[in-house]
Parts: structure tokens; C-alpha cells; sequence
């Protein structure tokens, strides 16, 4: 039986999430369905991990597997023009399920892998082995990086943000948005070589110790894609 949520794009909406969400790691139990991906699609962006713990976890799960399955188009960022430099939150493109029925047009994540499929996969990777490319993939990455408090100068956070320097990291757009109780956040994209950039590294080990968490409460990764 599907599960739905109301109103996801308000913070009661969410607080219900987040609630039904308490001690499991998917809608449905230990794995992900339908149910998450529908729900997921109603959710414009991450939760707050201060707010909603529960379902920013969650969020963080369905994404990472949708987007290893379907890399580049189950989830993306929206850049404008440079008046408005990042005008949309993640966009995502997974379809809602459909009403109950004989035809289901949902990304079928659980269905069989038929023959044909298998020989294009075997094919993909042989192509891969041989080329053997030397050249490393690129990822786009939008990060939500929180103050302390409503006291903490943005500008000097945004500073401590774009003075980490290394191989294969260039930073992008930025902008503030309003999290709430006067706090606002930073969101910013950068452009990542993979091979030479973990993101997950660049959190813990410059963007969340000194001197840059002074002003930085946390980070987390709102899109993944790559290009």
C-alpha cells in the first residue's frame, strides 16, 4: 500500500516526515521502493539535518541510490543567468507512481535485468577496459553550508569557503537563503575532478575544522551529478 504525505513543501509537512521516518532508514523498512521515490520527488530539497534528522538521513539514502542508478537524470542543478546566479534548488526528474493498474510507467528499479540488457552492460564495460581513459570524470556539486547562529558574517563564512584551494576544485555561484529564525545559509556549486576531489573529505577535513568552523556549523551535499 503506497504511503503519501501531505503538503512536503511546508515545515509541518516535513515535521510529519520526519516523524514517520524515526528509527528507519527507508518509508518501507530496510529498502528502497516506490514509496521513496514518489515521496522524494514531492521533497524540493534536502531537509535540514538540524531540523529534520530523520528525513534529511532518509533523503541522503534514496538519492545516492537513485543517483548511482541513474547517474546525470534522476536528480540536477539549474543554473540562471549571471543576474541570478543559482535560481533552483535540486530538480528532480524521477517520476511520481502512477494509480494502481495494469500499466505502470515508474522507473522500475527491482524489475529483472532481461539478456539484452545484460549484453549492452558487458559491452559498456568492455568498451571501458579497452579505451582505458585516462582523463577523469568531472562532477557538478551544489553544498548548503550552515552558520552557527543568526550573528555569524556570511561574508566572512563565504570568505573561509572559497579560500580552501586544491587540485580539481573550482567554485562556483553562491547565493543565501533563508533556513529560518533570521538564520540564513549558503549555497554554493563547485565543479569537482573526481579522481582528485572526495567531497565527503573536503567537508570533514577543511570545511567543518579550523580555522573555517568558526563560522561553519555544517555542510551538507544538496546534488550530486555528474558531467
Amino acid at each position: 500500500m503506497a504511503v503519501t504525505f501531505s503538503d512536503l513543501h511546508t515545515e509541518s509537512g516535513l515535521k510529519s516526515l520526519d516523524g514517520f521516518l524515526s528509527g528507519k532508514t527507508y518509508i518501507s523498512g530496510d529498502q528502497l521502493t516506490k514509496d521513496d521515490i514518489k515521496v522524494f520527488a514531492a521533497v524540493l530539497e534536502k531537509p535540514s539535518g538540524d531540523l529534520f534528522p530523520n528525513a534529511s538521513k532518509w533523503y541522503h539514502c534514496v538519492f545516492s541510490q537513485l543517483a548511482a542508478s541513474f547517474p546525470g537524470k534522476v536528480v540536477g542543478v539549474r543554473i540562471a543567468s549571471q543576474a541570478t546566479p543559482l535560481e533552483a534548488a535540486p530538480v528532480k526528474e524521477a517520476k511520481e507512481e502512477a494509480p494502481a493498474g495494469d500499466d505502470d510507467d515508474d522507473l522500475d528499479l527491482f524489475g529483472d535485468e532481461t539478456e539484452e540488457e545484460k549484453k549492452a552492460a558487458e559491452v559498456r564495460e568492455s568498451a571501458k577496459a579497452s579505451s582505458k581513459k585516462k582523463e577523469s570524470g568531472k562532477s557538478s556539486v551544489l553544498l548548503d553550508v550552515k552558520p552557527w547562529d543568526d550573528e555569524t558574517d556570511m561574508k566572512k563564512l563565504e570568505e573561509a569557503v572559497r579560500s580552501i584551494e586544491m587540485p580539481g576544485l573550482l567554485w562556483g555561484a553562491s547565493k543565501l537563503a533563508l533556513v529560518g529564525y533570521g538564520i540564513k545559509k549558503l549555497q554554493i556549486m563547485m565543479t569537482i575532478v573526481d579522481d582528485l576531489v572526495s567531497v565527503d573529505s573536503l567537508i570533514e577535513e577543511y570545511l567543518t575544522v579550523e580555522p573555517a568552523n568558526e563560522y561553519i556549523q555544517s555542510c551538507d551535499i544538496v546534488a550530486f551529478n555528474k558531467i
